[in-house]
């Protein structure tokens, strides 16, 4: 199984997360935000991962800390569950549409971490959520899973569409990056040998 377990304390924050890259889309998330806990259900759900986040972050001060901090520890715990990627696809892209939203997403297990966002959301908050925070999330995750990742929101009246088709999008997208591909078992997909 290419599962992981990682732990993250800090003064700010206190982070503990799980993953399975083969599981069946089960989830538990207790973050104290209820909107990132809806999109960390759309990661697992759709990319078919068994994920478990709990967190006790500096609310009182604001969300940022706790959210990028989500961030670091899952990227951590997918690095260590991807093992040495021998075997995977490694490439995952997906569009995903809700009503009047479509996000696209794609990404490469490189081992070198990117983020390119471009999304302009329709409104700066999404219930008490700051919509500026999923980009820190995804930026805290890519840091430290050695992913290059893009993402697109090309259209959207609803923020809340706009932000679901973009983490739904993500999972599907890392569901296929991980997969096993049986032409390549036991090959690491790079001409460099290693990533």
């Amino acid at each position: 199984m290419r599962s992981a377990k990682i732990t993250r304390n800090t003064l700010e924050t206190q982070i503990a997360v799980s993953i399975n890259l083969d599981g069946t889309g089960i989830s538990n998330f207790s973050t104290g935000l209820g909107f990132l806990d809806h999109m960390l259900d759309q990661i697992a759900r759709h990319g078919m991962m068994d994920i478990e986040v709990t967190a006790k972050g500096d609310l009182h001060i604001d969300a940022h800390h706790t959210v990028e901090d989500i961030g670091i520890t899952l990227g951590q715990a997918f690095a260590q569950a991807i093992g040495d990627k021998k075997g995977i696809r490694r490439y995952g892209h997906a569009y995903v549409p809700l009503d009047e939203a479509l996000s696209r997403v794609a990404l490469d297990i490189s081992g070198r971490p990117g983020l390119e966002f471009n999304g302009a959301f329709t409104r700066a908050v999404i219930g008490e959520f700051d919509v500026d925070l999923i980009h820190e999330f995804f930026q805290g995750f890519v840091n430290h899973a050695g992913v290059t990742l893009h993402i697109d929101n090309l259209k959207g009246h609803n923020a809340h569409h706009q932000a679901e088709t973009i983490f739904k999008a993500f999972g599907r997208a890392l569901r296929m990056a991980v997969e096993p591909d049986s032409r390549m078992d036991g090959i690491m997909p790079s001409t460099k040998g290693s990533l």
